[in-house]
């Protein structure tokens, strides 16, 4: 298997070249020797709606029974219910099948072990053993098990609407229409469902929801039913996306504001982690609203594990992940995320297009992403920090964010792609244009 697949957070790749049979009952072999040395034998199956899961399935489940590994397949699921089986089942880690919002052709492992993901040297040591042929040797087994209902019961139990609160739900053809419709149905909620049937063709739209124009059918249906908010879902519904009562999209530091706000009139003093591409804003209405903001990495697996360690009761990440250990187990769930939002709708008595209206008004733009060889990206990052250092405040937690007067500029190099990611935020559009410019020079002489 090539070495590029082995990737930060998961493993990822076109299905039908890259993730082969015999290649993925390797990767099976090495998953099952990994969790046996670490945690036990009890590993959960979980898969997402693509074409080439199921074979994918078949040829891991091989390698994992070969270690000895005892393999509870809990189906095509979103990736939060394979999560949430290895709490409910107590099993020593899992592996979730799925691409997320990569192209149909695509497909990937997230690999859990304990209550966390693995990532980083976790996930090359898995490549290691397959190159090794390092393999614990065994005779395993195979079950079913039904986890969406204890899910969607367990969910939906936690919530009481007050007020009924009318949604327009796209689950994009991924995987979060079956327990998504369960769930809802249970709520004190007028809703729509838009694109609920899994097809991994995904016929509709990309399953991506941080992309505005794959929110333009939501946008217009919320408009159209005069709804509360409007819910998006990526491919395996790990993450999502929002619009409010006009038709807005909530960006993602935008939905960690409203989350944190709610969570810190009950808990004052909780910690809150953002990530490096979040607006200075969220930060300051944490501490706003009496609570602790801490600026951390990009990357579910990395917050996952800074959530424990510093006890944080919400998290979150510009792009859509949203972690809850308030009332919850501290993954990342966009449909639990989903229900506290029409929580805090049907709770408040303003609209939720009024309920960010005090923030205030800066100026941002998109990631920008500027290709730069894998060989080459963390060093242009190290000599961009270098050089600002010498200028300006420099918080260097992920890549290079520059704290000018008036805004703040980001350079980091991508874990999953061979890009540098800029992003910046100003409180005019001159400033925006001019600290842009000066990181953008920067980063051409960093290159040179």
């Amino acid at each position: 298997m090539k070495t590029t697949i082995f990737r930060e957070y998961d493993i990822r790749g076109i299905a039908e070249e890259e993730l082969l049979d015999g290649g993925i009952a390797d990767l099976g072999r090495a998953v099952g020797t990994y969790l046996l040395r670490h945690n036990g034998p009890n590993v959960n199956l979980g898969r997402d709606c693509r074409l080439s899961s199921t074979r994918l399935r078949n040829a891991l489940i091989q390698g994992l029974k070969s270690t000895g590994c005892h393999v509870t397949d809990i189906g095509v699921v979103p990736t939060p219910l394979l999560y949430y089986s290895t709490v409910h089942l107590k099993a020593a880690g899992g592996v979730m099948i799925t691409g997320s919002h990569n192209p149909a052709e695509y497909n990937g492992f997230k690999v859990v072990c304990g209550a966390g993901t693995i990532h980083g040297d976790e996930i090359q040591q898995l490549r290691h053993m397959m190159e090794l042929r390092d393999f614990i040797e065994g005779q395993g087994s195979e079950r079913a098990f039904d986890i969406e209902t204890p899910y969607v019961d367990e969910v939906s139990a936690q919530f009481d609407f007050k007020r009924r609160v009318k949604v327009v739900c796209d689950a994009g053809n991924g995987t979060a229409g079956p327990a998504m419709h369960r769930i809802l149905a249970r709520l004190n909620v007028d809703y729509r469902e838009m694109f609920f049937e899994m097809d991994g063709n995904f016929p509709n739209h990309h399953p991506d929801p941080t992309v505005p124009s794959n929110l333009k059918q939501l946008v217009a249906a919320v408009k159209k039913e005069k709804a509360d908010l409007g819910i998006a879902f990526d491919g395996d519904s790990d993450r999502i996306g929002a619009v409010d009562d006009k038709g807005n999209v909530i960006y993602g530091d935008q939905l960690m504001i409203i989350y944190a706000r709610e969570i810190l009139s009950r808990k004052p003093g909780s910690t809150v982690i953002g990530e490096v591409k979040c607006s200075q804003s969220l930060y300051d209405d944490i501490r706003k609203h009496g609570g602790h903001g801490i600026m951390w990495k990009t990357g579910h697996s990395l917050i996952k594990a800074k959530m424990k360690e510093t006890h944080a009761e919400l998290a979150g990440e510009m792009s859509g992940h949203m972690f809850f250990a308030d009332r919850y187990y501290g993954f990342d769930d966009a449909l639990y995320a989903a229900c506290r939002l029409m929580e805090i709708v049907s709770k408040s008595g303003q609209k939720l297009s009024a309920q960010l209206a005090d923030l205030p008004k800066t100026v941002t733009t998109p990631e920008i992403r500027v290709d730069c060889e894998d060989e080459q990206k963390f060093d242009v990052v190290r000599r961009v920090t270098e050089h600002f250092q010498k200028l300006y405040e420099v918080t260097a937690v992920d890549g290079a964010r520059i704290n000018f007067p008036d805004g703040w500029g980001l350079v980091r190099a991508s874990n999953t792609q061979p890009v540098l990611v800029l992003r910046f935020e100003a409180a005019t559009p001159e400033l925006l244009k001019k600290y842009r410019d000066e990181v953008e020079k920067a980063v051409e002489g960093a290159r040179a």
